[in-house]
């Protein structure tokens, strides 16, 4: 365990049992959530990569306009 993770859950066991509760909650539900969106992005990635290589196509041919950040 990093130094400043061992200071933060020195700092959190400071909390009441209720605070600390909400708080482990809390990380539990950050690391999971992250994981969730890697394992997303890692199976999206050839879809992503396709899409970007038609924009680029369409870019090439000329089908694109430039953003008018005045018209949003």
């Amino acid at each position: 365990m990093t130094r400043l993770l061992e200071k933060a859950f020195g700092e959190a066991s400071m909390l009441t049992d209720v605070e600390q509760n909400v708080f482990a909650k809390w990380i539990l539900d950050e690391l999971h959530s992250e994981i969730k969106w890697q394992k997303a992005f890692a199976e999206s990635e050839d879809a992503l990569e396709k899409l970007a290589d038609e924009a680029l196509d369409e870019r090439r041919l000329g089908k694109t306009t430039p953003l008018d950040a005045n018209r949003l």
